[in-house]
């Protein structure tokens, strides 16, 4: 498999991963000229993708869905929650349904489903796997419970939220304290001593790929995630994604 983030922050999030004869977008929040323009610098054209996975509805991650589908008829890949909360105005011919906690194919790609715990209708991780190596998607949550751990066991490359760091939320004075109290709540987002205490709890020895994503533009910094993951993992990869650009295209496993 080869992932790469195409941009990732509360303005957009969208990864390519290639893998099992699929080309596929995990969740399509950045506008369809970004994703256009951003996929021609790793030599993908729009029309070689086969489908779009959500993770949920939320609009930094859906807001370039209806005209990346209109413009390029796609499947996407959602349960029906997610679905049912999309603008309507999104071709309903192209969703394909999955229950969460559930396992389906695309390709030679094996995708999981589990849920998370983020404040949306209903949403969800990904692991997926090829010929026994496994990447997984875990953009938004509030902590990594007992599931979500499970669910990543064994995996060699992993996305993951770093979404602020503690004290810079705190002493953020753009914010009020409701949005900061929802931000760092159980349902919220992971912060980079959350995720760093999320990394260290993995069963996860071959774990050699790490993207650290949806970063805060004004509570954290790529050097502040990048370095709590250093502190406990020594993955061979370590790459930070922000709003503004993405990660080259990595091999996993």
């Amino acid at each position: 498999m080869e992932v790469a983030m195409l941009g990732s922050g509360s303005a957009g999030n969208a990864t390519l991963l290639r893998g099992g004869g699929v080309t596929l977008l995990v969740d399509a929040g950045l506008s369809c000229r970004q994703m256009e323009a951003r996929l021609a610098t790793l030599g993908v054209s729009p029309a070689e993708v086969d489908g779009i996975l959500l993770t949920h509805e939320h609009t930094d991650h859906t807001s370039g869905l209806r005209v990346f589908c209109k413009k390029w008829p796609t499947r996407v890949f959602c349960n029906s929650q997610t679905a049912s909360a999309l603008p309507a105005d999104i071709p309903r011919g192209c969703f394909h349904l999955f229950e969460t906690g559930s396992r389906f194919a695309l390709g030679g790609l094996m995708v999981r489903a589990f849920p998370v715990p983020h404040d949306a209708m209903d949403p969800v991780g990904f692991r997926i796997e090829e010929d026994g190596v496994a990447f997984g998607f875990l953009t938004d949550l509030g902590h990594a419970n007992r599931l979500v751990l499970e669910a990543m066991r064994g995996i060699q490359g992993l996305l993951i939220e770093m979404n602020y760091d503690e004290e810079l939320l705190q002493q953020d004075t753009k914010r009020p304290w409701s949005v900061k109290q929802r931000i760092a709540s159980r349902h919220g987002h992971l912060s980079n001593a959350e995720a760093a205490r999320a990394l260290a709890s993995l069963d996860a020895p071959e774990l050699e790929t790490l993207i650290l994503c949806h970063l805060s533009r004004d509570c954290n910094s790529p050097r502040l995630a990048t370095e709590a993951a250093h502190q406990v993992k020594s993955s061979r990869t370590i790459l930070c994604a922000t709003q503004w650009g993405g990660t080259p295209a990595v091999s996993v496993g």
